[in-house]
């Protein structure tokens, strides 16, 4: 029902309260409550041991790789093909088409930042000029996934925990991700239709964003056209709540996963999928990537949600992700040091401001 009202007649959803608050704002709450749990817990990166066999585990400075590369074949099966790239050296046109051929990939694919966030540097790629001009922009000596385009228009983030102490998996929360769009009436321009919605005014005014469009054409009635690849909300995208997706079926699927991953107890799948029915079934998903203890219960920011509720969300998932990472320190598992935790952050955050603009 919710999916079908978003695709109504005017296609237009106001930014949330959440949404609208500044970033830094939302951090203050975030912040208290993490010194209250460094406290209660003795450590502040305690979040960092819940995932040992990632960096930090995977609370900052991890790359996609990393998760990519320890799954089993179970996991890896449910995964969309990639392959990686290293930017230390120049690449032949022969070369990349090389690398594509053997990884089982075609044109279009998505480039995107081994070390990435909120889809900074996420680019859909249309051929062999546009991934070789993606390269060259890139920071040198880095890493650079190349994955198969999942055409799928539906769009997920299903955040996903297991106690170390009993074994017991499950889904904790999940948001339908919507890609920022404008609707056509057959009188405005792209360009105008996306001026008259605050959302969409979000992806025209980023600056790590290319909203490649002719901002001219006037689209038909009922036409809609999406504005960017990636769902993030800082390009317009919109996250709905969808705890109602979640089943016994989709819980043991993405439990499966998991399990076929090393010593991964906290995070987020981000998948691809064809309908809400097959996503409830379990079926016919594709995992894009997967974030770790970072990963932000983005349910929390569709505008139904109050700022009360939304804040109770986020705080359920600091408090959780703390108690993982003491149960694992219980089990000799030792978390990252805040010298080094900073050092990442630091790298990550000089990283995403050099990469190319997403699209």
């Amino acid at each position: 029902m919710r999916q079908q009202m978003l695709h109504g007649a005017t296609g237009i959803v106001p930014v949330g309260r959440l949404e609208r608050l500044p970033k830094w704002l939302i951090c203050i709450p975030l912040t208290l409550q993490w010194l209250w749990l460094s406290l209660r817990y003795r450590s502040v990166s305690l979040p960092s041991a819940a995932n040992p066999a990632i960096t930090a585990g995977g609370l900052v400075g991890e790359g996609k790789l990393e998760y990519f590369n320890g799954m089993g074949a179970l996991a890896r099966a449910a995964t969309a093909p990639y392959c990686a790239l290293s930017t230390h050296g120049p690449h032949s046109a022969a070369s990349l088409q090389e690398l594509m051929r053997a990884s089982g990939l075609e044109f279009p694919i998505v480039a995107k930042p081994d070390l990435g966030l909120c889809g900074y540097g996420v680019r859909l790629v249309a051929d062999l000029s546009q991934l070789q001009a993606y390269v060259a922009a890139f920071p040198a000596g880095e890493m650079v996934v190349l994955q198969r385009y999942l055409a799928q228009t539906g769009e997920a983030g299903i955040f996903y925990v297991r106690d170390p102490f009993t074994g017991v998996g499950r889904i904790t929360g999940l948001a339908l991700r919507y890609f920022a769009r404008v609707v056509g009436n057959g009188q405005h321009n792209i360009s105008e239709l996306m001026a008259a919605d605050s959302r969409t005014r979000r992806a025209a005014a980023c600056p790590q964003h290319e909203c490649q469009l002719a901002g001219e054409r006037v689209p038909a009635p009922g036409e809609v056209v999406r504005l960017a690849t990636i769902g993030a909300s800082r390009v317009g995208g919109l996250y709905r709540d969808g705890a109602a997706c979640i089943t016994a079926q989709l819980n043991t699927a993405i439990d499966a996963i998991a399990r076929d991953m090393p010593d991964f107890h906290f995070g987020r799948f981000d998948v691809r999928f064809e309908t809400l029915d097959t996503l409830r079934a379990g079926l016919d998903f594709s995992i894009m990537e997967i974030n770790g203890a970072g990963a932000e219960a983005i349910e929390a920011w569709d505008p139904d949600t109050n700022w009360l509720a939304a804040f109770r969300i986020i705080f359920a998932k600091q408090r959780l992700l703390f108690a993982i990472g003491n149960a694992q320190r219980s089990l000799g598992v030792q978390p990252i040091g805040l010298l080094a935790l900073v050092r990442l952050n630091r790298r990550q955050c000089r990283l995403l401001r050099r990469y190319p603009p997403s699209n």
